[in-house]
């Protein structure tokens, strides 16, 4: 395979799995599951930037903020609830690839290693603002579910306490609910660059990044809202001239008529059939529908290919036996 620069994109599930607790210890495992996915694209000399859901975390640590409120701990608001998270999940990623690598060469004989006599590349993680417009319509039509379930009285107690939007969350209580605008700029995307071209492997964009606007004096202020992680990993790999784009899903490849007897797997499909697919509504908003648009955007800003498939599948997609992959014409 040719060398290149690789954004992948890992769900939050990736590292904390539907059925379990989200303990320390599962994460680890899980963490190194996602990494052990990553090595061979490391081992084929390609350059790495990993980008993780937090969706799980973020939400436990939202299940903490509600239980300290008895004892009189300060809320914590949702942007710094999402950098607290980009840290934690980073430092985990960093600790365990960087130690994955340091297994790695400690088997290879000397004059196998491939980084050579100065030994492993540096694995860092980088907390990352993500620039969204103050005006973006999202801010005035909140959909994104965060935090804990509440009965209806509590919910709209807090709603109007706090100024929060709260829904009814199917049939299991009431949540708040937050804005998911659209990401313009990675803040440090310069010196994630700078970094890919030193040889590190970057964790970024944890969560789609935590959402900031631009006030008048050119400051940035963060504000509480969810990015779609599969949008800002585009915005990311257009902004650092990545040669491809990896979303990682729960399947191996992109479906039309998605479960139903239907159902056709797509080895490969153009911008305008990707478009075309998304106006007939067969890639629905909360599913398969940003990762559709993250990938037809990236072709549009002159990324090389874009590829959806499975975490187990990375290496076999890029290398063309599996995955969906978008291409220009």
């Amino acid at each position: 395979m040719d060398h290149r620069v690789i954004v992948a994109a890992f769900g939050g599930n990736a590292i904390t799995r539907s059925n379990e607790r989200g303990t320390v210890e599962e994460q680890r495992a899980n963490v190194r599951v996602m990494c052990e996915e990553v090595l061979p694209l490391l081992l084929a000399g390609h350059r790495v930037v990993i980008i993780h859901g937090n969706g799980p975390q973020v939400g436990s640590l939202a299940l903490q903020v509600e239980a300290g409120r008895a004892l009189g701990v300060p809320d914590q608001p949702f942007d710094v609830l999402g950098a607290m998270t980009e840290g934690q999940i980073g430092y985990l990623i960093q600790q365990t690839l960087g130690n994955l690598l340091t297994e790695h060469l400690r088997e290879l004989p000397e004059g196998d290693r491939a980084w050579g006599v100065a030994g492993r590349p540096d694995v860092i993680s980088l907390v990352t603002q993500v620039l969204v417009a103050a005006d973006d319509p999202a801010f005035q039509h909140p959909t994104k579910p965060i935090g804990p379930f509440y009965d209806q009285i509590t919910a709209e107690a807090l709603a109007a306490e706090k100024g929060w939007t709260v829904v009814q969350d199917s049939d299991r209580g009431w949540r708040r609910v937050v804005p998911s605008p659209q990401p313009i700029e990675v803040i440090e995307a310069t010196a994630i660059r700078a970094l890919i071209e030193t040889g590190a492997i970057v964790v970024a964009g944890g969560g789609g990044g935590i959402p900031v606007v631009r006030q008048p004096d050119g400051t940035l202020r963060g504000v509480e809202a969810v990015i779609d992680k599969d949008l800002a990993a585009e915005r990311l790999a257009s902004l650092v001239g990545a040669d491809t784009l990896v979303l990682l899903t729960g399947v191996r490849k992109v479906a039309l008529d998605y479960g139903t007897p239907r159902q056709r797997d797509l080895a490969s499909v153009t911008i305008a059939e990707a478009e075309r697919y998304l106006a007939e509504g067969q890639f629905p908003a909360g599913s398969m529908g940003p990762k559709v648009k993250a990938a037809t955007r990236f072709l549009a800003n002159g990324g090389k290919e874009a590829i959806v498939t499975a975490p187990e599948a990375l290496a076999e997609a890029l290398s063309g036996n599996e995955g969906t992959r978008f291409v220009r014409e």
